[in-house]
């Protein structure tokens, strides 16, 4: 009784968005507040970021590996929400910069640096399919939708070019890319097998 009830409230829209805005709410008011400074709270939203975005890459691979199963249809079923959620998690992480920065001349002067273009240019690839990670767009744009949505893969690229390129430390980077691309990596390999039977 109580895991159908479970399963009835995790299956609310409401209640997937509450559980992605939670931890960015508590980031948020605890750099405001002087409880974390600016590094931490950049690091923390790049990193949730990243890791939202290996969440909704994931789906595909985890749904061919366990097809059917509750978790990976949970998953699939809410797979937009976490890519949306890749976004906005990279919104504060911007702004945060850019506030540090605090004028356009300097944020000019460090945008050719290749640790900080690489972050801009996956932002504005996550742009369009965070916008239109919606049911309107989804029957609007038809097929083509599907083929917008491709940019997120260049998009992941780039983010951890910027992760690599800008960390004290590269080890985490390395770790996330390296689950990305076996995930990537199985999921390509079990498309080609499922063509040719």
């Amino acid at each position: 009784m109580i895991i159908n009830r479970v399963a009835v409230i995790s299956n609310r829209h409401w209640v997937v968005w509450l559980l992605l805005a939670i931890p960015l709410a508590v980031m948020t008011m605890q750099y405001l507040v002087g409880d974390i400074y600016y590094g931490e709270y950049l690091h923390a939203t790049g990193e949730f970021s990243a890791r939202l975005l290996i969440i909704t890459m994931a789906v595909t691979p985890l749904c061919l590996a366990w097809p059917g199963k509750a978790w990976t249809l949970w998953l699939l079923r809410n797979r937009r929400y976490f890519g949306v959620a890749t976004f906005v998690y990279a919104v504060p992480h911007l702004v945060a910069y850019m506030a540090k920065v605090g004028t356009l001349a300097g944020l000019l002067q460090e945008v050719v640096e290749p640790g900080m273009w690489t972050g801009w240019l996956a932002l504005l690839l996550f742009l369009p399919p965070a916008i239109t990670s919606n049911a309107k767009s989804v029957r609007r744009l038809g097929k083509r939708w599907a083929i917008l949505h491709r940019l997120v893969y260049v998009a992941a690229i780039f983010t951890f070019l910027h992760w690599l390129l800008v960390a004290f430390n590269a080890i985490p980077a390395l770790i996330h890319g390296a689950i990305l691309v076996i995930l990537e990596g199985y999921r390509i390999r079990k498309l080609i097998e499922n063509s040719r039977a």
